[in-house]
């Protein structure tokens, strides 16, 4: 039997998780709500509150998982990529418990922790994880990126953003528009009251399986200050339409490059992870690829879509069951690829 505890402290989220052979038994998430106010998250302000958070959370998630700290086979954590400052606490915190209980330390690449988030199992039973090969697209504030996922330790990045993430053109979009941050799930609620094909936005032309939305924040911008220009309450009477028409551009800039993917690769398993994961406009776009390309979707439930300790966990029990553990010299890392 392998007991993971898992640590992600990657941004403004402290997570604790424990995984037994597989199968999650409790996942506990602290968010901060102390950056709303910033429009963004301030690094100086995350690094503080994980340090308030780590030791809560990590006794929480012990406890709703019923599970004695002495019982842990091993301690997974976030090494990057991330905020430094973020990834300090957990790695710290990760290096002391695993001297303390003398058990091994597995360092885990957040970005496939995202991937390999769709093979937490919810019971001994559940036979619903992807299988290898499969293609996986990666969206989040940071990252829009595909991925041809061999194994659990085998990923290759074929395409990726040249600039801006997708989850990145949400909020800064929606920042424009004067919505809350993070703006992408305001967007989404927006446009389910919207007409999606009221507006239409610059799409980028890049070659291969390379993504950039940099020009469509440009072309959204520009567009408001036009039409702000005859009506300066144009944005709030036209609000819901603006984020529908916002987030289909958004959206079939990704499935286009995805589609191609799939089809060059020849393979029907598709998954999707990261935050953006979590838009109910991807999802239903996912649903319907599926239907009419027959692919075999894979989609993480709300709770594994955001930076959560369950994927580290599932990530770490892979590794464990390899020996693949780290030495207590490793320091975190603000940038990496898969």
């Amino acid at each position: 039997m392998a007991i993971i505890l898992g640590i992600e402290s990657s941004c403004d989220d402290t997570s604790a998780a424990i995984i037994r052979d597989g199968v999650i038994c409790s996942n506990v998430v602290a968010n901060q709500t102390v950056h709303e106010q910033y429009g963004g998250v301030v690094p100086e302000l995350a690094s503080r509150a994980h340090q308030q958070n780590i030791i809560p959370v990590v006794h929480q998630a012990l406890k709703k998982a019923n599970i004695a700290k002495e019982d842990l086979s091993a301690i997974a954590f976030t090494r990057g990529p991330g905020l430094l400052g973020s990834l300090l606490v957990g790695t710290s915190f990760a290096k002391g418990f695993s001297t303390a209980l003398d058990i091994p330390l597995i360092d885990v690449n957040h970005l496939q922790a995202h991937v390999l988030a769709h093979f937490i199992k919810e019971d001994s039973d559940d036979v619903s994880q992807p299988k290898f090969p499969f293609i996986c697209l990666l969206v989040s504030g940071g990252n829009s990126q595909i991925i041809y996922v061999e194994s659990f330790n085998k990923m290759k990045i074929i395409g990726q953003t040249i600039d801006d993430a997708a989850g990145e053109a949400f909020d800064k979009c929606a920042k424009v528009m004067g919505l809350p941050y993070p703006g992408g799930p305001y967007v989404d609620k927006l446009a389910k009251l919207g007409d999606k094909d009221k507006f239409q936005f610059n799409k980028p032309r890049i070659a291969d399986y390379d993504y950039s939305f940099s020009g469509l924040k440009t072309s959204f911008l520009y567009f408001l200050r036009d039409e702000l220009k005859n009506d300066a309450d144009f944005i709030e009477k036209n609000k819901e339409d603006l984020s529908a028409s916002l987030q289909k551009t958004i959206i079939d800039i990704l499935m286009d490059k995805l589609r191609k993917a799939a089809i060059d690769y020849d393979i029907n398993e598709i998954a999707v992870a990261g935050g953006v994961s979590a838009n109910s406009g991807l999802r239903e776009s996912f649903l319907n690829h599926a239907q009419k390309y027959g692919w075999n979707i894979h989609i993480p439930k709300f709770e594994y879509t955001t930076d959560n300790a369950a994927m580290v966990a599932i990530a770490g029990y892979h590794k464990f069951l390899e020996n693949d553990f780290c030495d207590k010299s490793v320091v975190p890392y603000a940038r990496a690829t898969i």
